[in-house]
């Protein structure tokens, strides 16, 4: 497509007449972005137009931007959004109008600015909004809270859409029919587009609500509850007017909403729920398509006359003749005049039957020609819409494509963003993220240290089940043996039996075989008997011979079952004992595995211990290591520390020392004792860290000479701490590791803070409480010596002085009456404070231990009460000398102040543990706004009583010479230029005394305590 007639159809589409905007020029313009992939060309155009000052051109503008965001190419989203900027500005300027097209398009504009940048944060949101249940799920990414936001950036979005909907109602005359005017179809155009927009967020809102009230209580969502009947109510209003106006009625068909919304308490209802549909009818087109239309039907011209085939049709039927000739009457072949007439009569009837017959051929004909225009333009629309479907779905699948792209840049950006606010939150906090960090790693070794003890305890509880185990296999080892052993016994004694039956049945055999040869060989001795005798002999001798053989034959089957029987014994008996030996042997096998593994998980647990002394001795360097880089950061030198704290630190450095060396010995005397050395290692890294880091910060509060010093100490105890971590880390070096350099470095910044620690800390803290009683009855007692000391003064003065000198006298030492009474008061009240913060904080503690336990708050209260006293006194001396003459009204003066200085650190020192609500602290409060009012009033009569006793010597210079004159100007010139300079010295001079008097007073009193965390 031509990029000139895409502008062309641009500058067509947008200008300065009062009509709606053509259907095919904002067509052409929404074809344009797809082919160019982008909206450079409409920018380009648009910028050239003078928007800011014609509200019809710029309300034109607004319909057709409005119509490329929703149908156009995704990337116009995108590329609009470089002019974000303009079109806020334009909205604001047409704000200013109060009625016409300058109010519509600041609104207009609103909306369309929330339409791009709704957008811009949900980008799965295609610009005609038109989505999935799945899609809409998936753009949540299963998250309550996204769904949450993006319920309340609909709700935003369908609240500007309204918006319009009202001020294009509320500017039109809803009593006349506006909607055929020009005019009134120009403000209508654009709500079409509203329609179609507002339709979907409706759908959408109410789904999410739904969704929202599975996740969520009620009571939370009672804000988006009470937003959604609002906005209901309104849509429901304007869709039932807008289907009303005849100009909506062809163009789009509005649906309705129901009659109430949805109940979100109630789950079921949003099956109840009818998403709203807005149908465009496909022969719907713009007003001025269907004004050519209906132009087009009323003067037909495709339909051809047919006068010229009529006449031939009749020259055919009579001929040619009476055309030639109709008025010859003799060619008729004398045919009478009535058959003329009624001859002509017919021909006049058939022609106007044919006449009829062509004028219903020409309506038929022209009826088919209308309905074939319209099949012709429905088809032409289908093929439109077809080709929309196609660029849109080939622009969202370029949209997805950029998308993605957007995607991994939005990302990289993201990490990129992430990264460099990662780096400016790490240098903004350096000293925390220091701390958090120690914090963790120690938290980390704990939790560690915290693994290895229960995994310590899993091996040991595995090694005593391999023990019980390996027992219970010897008590099974033994047993099989003594069954053995039993068992093989009985074999062999059974064995001998069934040997010793054997041989006694061998015995008796030959016994009998002896007595049958005895018996043959009397048979053979006696056959010369009597044959009768030997017969009878004979048959004796055969029958117990019968008997003999046949006993033989059972003692024979006899031995023959006993060694069968001893057969199946041995058999027997070798196959227990090759079962009885695989017992034995797979029970040595068990009891070597459990060994085995007993041993390696012995090792396993040896190897645990190593490393996890060396992973604490790991951890220690790195938290010394990174105590020692900050001795150099820059970012340190701002953090400060008291001597008392690093001596604090670096006494629990040396004790975690020496059980340091105790836990060494013992886990070489006993490995298993590995637990109380991580502790003592984990523990002293972090002391001897946390001893540099507020030995560094201790040396920035002290003169640079001993600073340095003692940042070299501190950087050699680091260096020493390093070495003996590092000798610790070798196992064969674990015992020959010397910790006495380090515990050396240590008591050397010991006795370094020691040296540095104020005076006002060597006070016992048992004796605080005494001293705070002592210098608060002191502070009473000088308050009251001051007041009869100035009582004693005014009297003094009544008795010698006079006048106006007496006059003065007594209203500054009545004014100074009146200050002590004040401070009197201050004192009392604070007095009754202190008690009731000793009383509520010190529990079942004495009063003593409080003052010992809140010790620099302690310190800060004698300080103020001493500041006090001191003040008072002072003042009464200054009073004094002013009454006798011989004092300066600026010294008393000067005091007031001072004294009202003290009185303030009292109340702030009194207040600060003070319970808000405590009717002493209001009375304290009270008596410190009297001391301030009484200050004011010794201020005020000094410098009144001033003005009245110093002489105003008068200023002659009419006896001086223009000489003596000039003279006297460079004298008073002289000496302005000294009082100047020594003012100047002066101011310094009392710059550096309260720089030094807070310096001593923080030392003091301990006011870099409150750094020790940071440092």
């Amino acid at each position: 497509m031509d990029l000139s007639k895409i502008a062309v159809s641009i500058n067509k589409a947008i200008n300065t007449q009062e009509v709606a905007v053509k259907e095919k020029h904002a067509r052409t313009c929404i074809l344009g972005t797809h082919h160019e992939k982008g909206a450079h060309t409409f920018w380009a155009a648009v910028n050239r137009l003078p928007l800011s000052s014609n509200a019809v051109l710029c309300w034109k503008f607004c319909h057709v931007f409005h119509k490329l965001l929703r149908d156009g190419h995704p990337n116009v989203i995108k590329d609009s959004m470089r002019n974000k900027a303009d079109l806020t500005d334009m909205s604001r300027m047409w704000g200013h109008l109060s009625e016409g097209y300058g109010k519509l398009c600041s609104i207009y504009l609103k909306m369309l600015i929330t339409k791009m940048e709704f957008h811009i944060k949900n980008p799965r949101f295609p610009g005609n909004l038109q989505m999935s249940n799945r899609q809409l799920d998936e753009a949540g990414e299963n998250d309550v809270n996204n769904f949450f936001q993006l319920t309340v950036e609909m709700f935003d979005y369908l609240e500007c859409e309204l918006n319009l909907f009202l001020g294009v109602f509320s500017s039109l005359d809803m009593s006349r029919s506006v909607s055929v005017t020009a005019a009134g179809q120009c403000r209508l155009a654009p709500l079409i587009q509203v329609i179609l927009d507002s339709s979907h967020l409706y759908d959408y809102t109410v789904k999410l609500l739904f969704k929202l009230h599975s996740c969520l209580p009620a009571d939370t969502l009672q804000g988006h509850r009470d937003r959604f009947q609002e906005q209901f109510k309104k849509l429901k209003s304007l869709f039932y007017r807008s289907s009303n106006l005849q100009y909506f009625k062809r163009l789009i068909q509005i649906p309705q909403l129901p009659e109430n919304p949805p109940n979100f308490l109630r789950a079921s209802a949003l099956s109840e729920h009818i998403s709203p549909v807005v149908v465009i009818p496909a022969e719907s087109s713009s007003p001025e398509s269907e004004h050519m239309a209906e132009t087009d039907d009323l003067v037909d011209t495709d339909v051809p006359s047919l006068p010229a085939p009529v006449e031939t049709k009749f020259d055919d039927l009579f001929g040619t003749s009476a055309a030639i000739d109709p008025f010859n009457f003799n060619s008729q072949n004398g045919m009478r005049k009535d058959d003329k007439d009624r001859l002509i009569e017919q021909l006049t009837r058939e022609i106007q039957a044919l006449k009829d017959e062509l004028e219903s051929f020409r309506l038929e004909s022209g009826r088919l020609c209308q309905v074939l225009r319209g099949r012709i333009s429905e088809l032409e629309a289908e093929l439109a819409e077809q080709s929309h479907l196609r660029l849109q779905a080939l622009g969202e699948s370029e949209f997805l494509k950029a998308e993605l792209d957007d995607l991994r840049r939005v990302r990289e950006d993201t990490e990129k963003e992430q990264r460099s606010l990662t780096e400016i939150e790490k240098k903004a906090q350096a000293n925390e993220q220091r701390y958090t960090k120690l914090k963790e790693k120690y938290t980390e070794l704990v939790q560690s240290h915290a693994d290895l003890l229960r995994k310590n305890a899993e091996v040991t509880r595995q090694v005593t089940v391999a023990r019980a185990a390996q027992d219970e296999v010897e008590t099974v080892r033994k047993e099989m043996q003594e069954k053995v052993k039993t068992a093989q016994e009985a074999a062999d004694r059974q064995e001998r039996e069934q040997l010793e039956h054997l041989q006694e049945i061998q015995r008796e055999l030959v016994s009998s075989r002896a007595e049958l040869d005895a018996l043959k060989s009397t048979v053979a001795s006696s056959q010369q008997a009597s044959s009768e005798a030997l017969g009878t002999e004979l048959a004796t001798l055969q029958s117990e011979k019968a008997e003999l053989v046949q006993s033989l034959s059972k003692v024979e089957a006899e031995l023959v079952a006993q060694g069968q029987e001893l057969e199946r014994v041995q058999s027997s008996l070798v196959t227990e004992r090759e079962s009885g030996v695989k017992t034995a042997e797979s029970l040595q096998n068990q009891l070597n595995e459990k060994e085995s593994r007993e041993q390696t998980l012995e090792s396993q647990l040896v190897a645990a211990r190593w490393s996890s002394l060396q992973g604490a001795v790991e951890e220690a360097e790195k938290i010394i290591r990174d105590s020692l880089a900050q001795i150099d950061d820059p970012a340190h030198i701002s953090c400060t520390s008291s001597a008392d704290y690093l001596a604090s630190r670096c006494q629990a450095s040396l004790d975690c020392m020496d059980r340091l060396h105790s836990a060494r010995e013992a886990f070489m005397t006993d490995s298993t004792g590995v637990c109380e050395l991580l502790r003592v290692v984990t523990q002293c890294g972090h002391l001897v860290g946390d001893t540099i880091v507020q030995g560094s910060a201790t040396s920035h509060m002290v003169p640079v000479e001993q600073g340095d010093a003692l940042t070299e100490s501190v950087k050699k105890c680091g260096a020493e701490a390093l070495s003996l971590l590092e000798q610790m880390k070798q196992q064969d070096d674990l015992a020959a590791a010397d910790d006495s350099k380090l515990k050396a470095a240590l008591e050397a910044i010991h006795a370094t803070a020691e040296k540095l620690r104020p005076r006002g800390l060597e006070l016992q803290q048992g004796e605080l409480g005494d001293l705070v009683e002592q210098e608060m009855a002191a502070t009473s007692a000088a308050v009251e010596s001051a007041a009869a000391r100035i009582e004693e003064m005014l009297n003094k003065s009544r008795a010698v002085d006079t006048g106006v000198k007496m006059e003065v006298n007594e209203r500054i030492l009545a004014s100074c009456t009146e200050l002590m009474q004040a401070i009197k008061e201050l004192v009392l009240s604070s007095k009754e404070l202190q008690r009731d913060i000793v009383e509520s904080g010190r529990g079942a503690a004495s009063m003593k231990e409080f003052y010992a336990k809140n010790s620099r708050w302690t310190e800060g209260l004698i300080s103020a009460s001493k500041a006090v006293g001191w003040g008072a006194t002072v003042m009464v001396d200054a009073a004094d000398l002013v009454v006798q003459g011989k004092g300066k009204y600026e010294e008393l003066m000067v005091c007031s102040h001072e004294i009202a200085a003290s009185t303030a650190q009292l109340v702030a020192a009194s207040k600060v543990k003070a319970d808000k609500d405590s009717s002493n602290l209001r009375r304290l409060q009270q008596a410190s706004r009297g001391v301030t009012q009484a200050t004011a009033g010794v201020v005020a009569s000094t410098k009144s009583g001033k003005s009245q006793i110093e002489e105003k010597d008068t200023m002659d210079f009419s006896s001086m010479t223009l000489t003596q004159i000039k003279r006297q100007e460079m004298d008073a010139q002289v000496l302005v230029l000294e009082l100047e300079t020594r003012l100047q010295k002066e101011r310094e001079r009392l710059g550096e005394l309260r720089k030094k008097h807070y310096e001593l007073a923080g030392a003091a009193e301990g006011w870099g305590e409150s750094d020790e965390g940071t440092g």
